[in-house]
């Protein structure tokens, strides 16, 4: 794929993602779901998978095109869905475009990063990936951590030779850390508030 092709893609991609959140959002507010909380919670919970499945999809772009920060539609998921199925449904997504990002940049190289990503953010970082071992166990804690840019460093570890088996346990072990970090400070944030 070449450099034009993928920035057309990603463009693409973008237009469409932010085209169908504006319809969705118009749709919900005609149906009167942004009056309060509960009312958008009832319609999700009575979609049956529908609701789910369109939260998770959100994650999954807003992971590999980053449109929506990635704090928000994590707050989201526990605000519309509670804090355990919250929990479930962002893990679900953000894993899955975590495992995205790296066979994105495995595939396509730095040149499809810098489509993502600026050129200045991307020297920043590349650094930490020239001693191997060195970049696996920074990028492991990195992953724990809830203030590090994992999109970021997922984009970069597949530049890497990072195997895709060790990627997948460090997410699938790791991502759920934060997200529960998030997903308490978030419940904790609203119980004292009284929300």
């Amino acid at each position: 794929m070449s450099s034009v092709t993928s920035r057309r893609l990603i463009n693409l991609m973008t237009v469409v993602t932010l085209g169908a959140t504006v319809a969705l959002t118009i749709y919900w507010f005609n149906l009167g779901l942004f009056d309060d909380i509960p009312t958008l919670q009832n319609y999700l919970n009575h979609s049956g998978l529908l609701g789910p499945l369109i939260f998770i999809l959100i994650q999954i772009i807003q992971v590999v095109i980053p449109v929506i920060p990635g704090g928000i539609s994590t707050a989201a998921g526990v605000i519309l869905f509670g804090p355990w199925w919250g929990f479930v449904y962002n893990d679900i997504g953000i894993t899955i475009g975590s495992l995205i990002n790296f066979w994105l940049a495995r595939r396509y190289g730095k040149p499809f990063i810098l489509h993502i990503i600026s050129e200045k953010t991307y020297d920043r970082y590349i650094g930490y990936t020239t001693n191997q071992r060195k970049f696996d166990w920074l990028f492991g804690l990195a992953i724990v951590l809830p203030v590090a840019p994992d999109d970021i460093l997922c984009l970069l570890a597949g530049l890497t030779k990072m195997t895709w088996r060790r990627f997948f346990w460090i997410i699938v072990l790791g991502k759920p850390i934060t997200i529960a970090a998030y997903s308490l400070i978030l419940v904790t944030g609203a119980h004292w508030l009284g929300l």
